[in-house]
């Protein structure tokens, strides 16, 4: 189908600028994003509980959002990886507090939220480090926040994807806490850019992602000296990926990335991981938010916690299949 209409206004999306200010660029960002999720977005429901933990990782500080939806219950955890090319957006954003809240009441769940420290301050492997300090902190505290720690799944969007497909990696490779779900929203799987939506032109450049600022910012993320091939930086190029948790990967049909869906779908599903890609029809990468203006939106949503409502309740049927990486809703 082609793009929906509704985002024709809005594309294609501005190229990053070519000499950036860090600080100024997130500041910048936050602001510009905070005033199109306003004019685009349903605001999140109500909750019980919303707030604001700082713990200590290696070497400083971050920040969590800690959303409950009702008070004295014992409840599932799911821990949200926010996106912006590992460069910018933040854990405590109107965007991810949105989503927050959205699954945190539609699927009866503890939300966390992390704001890892970002690139090119922070480079690989700094952030995934972050995520990894977030969930263990959480672990650690699951009395105090109320968590059954044996239903855990890990959400992420964008950057914030590839974080948990990563972090679903180093996991496994150190016996870490069982994952029940891995939920992948337009993940990039694969730094190297070797698949062939990262060759088509017209995805390239016409939409919400260009080619160019997707390789400047896997630059800043890997380090001047950083591996795109490095299994937690490109998940998809891991030798082993037997024994990964469950994934539900959601790509965007007109996106730069589209392709990392079922590629990383049909690579788990080889590897014995039950595994299903979801392709959104009629969007482009950060579509998935505009619940205000975009049916296609909501229905992601719903979609969305149709699939951890499954998890949490154990009735979650993911195929074996490669072909199950071509479905399309």
């Amino acid at each position: 189908m082609p793009v929906d209409p509704v985002l024709l206004p809005f594309l294609p999306v501005a190229p990053m600028p070519d000499d950036i200010d860090f600080p100024a660029f997130r500041a910048q960002d936050a602001a510009g994003g905070d005033a199109l999720i306003n004019q685009v977005a349903e605001p999140g429901p109500d909750v019980a509980e919303r707030r604001v933990e700082t713990i200590p990782v290696g070497g400083g500080t971050i920040e969590l959002g800690i959303f409950r939806p009702v008070a004295d219950e014992t409840l599932p955890l799911h821990m949200y990886v926010h996106g912006g090319g590992w460069v910018g957006g933040s854990g405590l954003s109107l965007s991810t507090e949105i989503i927050a809240r959205e699954r945190a009441v539609g699927a009866h769940c503890v939300v966390i939220t992390v704001n890892y420290r970002k690139a090119p301050e922070h480079p690989f492997p700094v952030p995934l480090q972050d995520c990894q300090a977030a969930l263990e902190w959480a672990i650690e505290h699951a009395e105090q926040l109320g968590i059954d720690t044996n239903m855990i799944t890990l959400g992420g969007g964008s950057a914030g994807a590839n974080l948990v497909a990563a972090l679903c990696l180093k996991l496994r490779d150190e016996n870490g806490p069982a994952i029940a779900l891995q939920l992948l929203e337009v993940p990039p799987v694969d730094l190297t850019m070797s698949l062939p939506s990262y060759s088509d032109p017209d995805l390239g450049t016409k939409y919400a992602l260009h080619r160019q600022d997707v390789e400047r910012v896997a630059r800043y993320y890997l380090g001047e000296d950083g591996d795109p091939t490095h299994p937690y930086a490109s998940p998809l190029l891991a030798d082993n990926l037997a024994g990964l948790p469950p994934a539900y990967i959601m790509p965007a049909e007109f996106d730069l990335l589209r392709d990392n869906g079922p590629a990383y779908a049909d690579a788990l599903n080889k590897a014995g991981v039950p595994a299903q890609s979801s392709l959104q029809l009629g969007h482009v990468h950060p579509s998935s938010t505009f619940t205000k203006i975009m049916a296609g939106a909501r229905a992601w949503r719903e979609e969305v916690l149709d699939v951890l409502r499954a998890t949490h309740a154990g009735t979650l049927s993911l195929p074996l299949h490669s072909s199950s990486a071509d479905e399309s809703h």
